[in-house]
């Protein structure tokens, strides 16, 4: 009879076995509130929108307002959540050692890899400085298969060079492989 009692009381993710008495987590009302102002904001800057073109299907203020209701409601339920006492739990399956430091080499790697990408993606274009960007990435994060990392690098830089350009027509610099690609 007490295992039927102690599964019934720790159920929608109160404290097990505190009988209800945990602090009050106040960054998940800031949080809420933080998701209903976006939300509002986003709605509002919707209704600033013009209709554009009478025979759209879809005009363009129907996705932020979506957007905009959603985040309000998100808050709404996080506010209702948090006063009915629910408590976020930690993820059981990250492997994070806490108690570690932060890997400025790794960090400052990565930093330096964004950094050379932004500085030679006008000259040698997308193609070429993706490809380094995701072996430069992985090599940073501990890959050592240069080959490999590389193939994967190339084939995804030139197929969201081409997804890009030629499939939504958004214009991505082509650098030095302006005519060939």
């Amino acid at each position: 009879m007490s295992t039927a009692g102690q599964a019934v009381g720790t159920g929608g993710g109160k404290g097990a076995g505190t009988g209800g008495t945990e602090a009050v987590d106040k960054a998940q009302y800031v949080m809420a509130g933080f998701l209903v102002l976006v939300g509002g904001f986003v709605v509002w800057d919707a209704s600033t929108l013009t209709e554009g073109y009478a025979d759209q299907p879809v005009h363009a203020y129907t996705f932020p307002y979506v957007i905009g209701a959603v985040l309000v409601l998100l808050g709404v339920a996080l506010a209702v959540a948090t006063a009915r006492g629910d408590q976020p739990q930690a993820e059981d399956g990250e492997d994070v050692d806490l108690t570690q430091g932060t890997d400025l080499r790794t960090l400052g790697l990565l930093c330096a890899v964004l950094v050379g990408n932004l500085l030679l993606i006008d000259w040698l274009g997308w193609a070429i400085t993706g490809a380094l960007l995701f072996t430069g990435a992985t090599w940073a994060l501990g890959s050592r298969t240069w080959v490999r990392n590389l193939a994967v690098g190339t084939a995804l830089s030139i197929g969201s060079w081409y997804g890009f350009y030629v499939g939504l027509g958004v214009p991505i610099p082509a650098g030095i492989l302006d005519g060939i690609l």
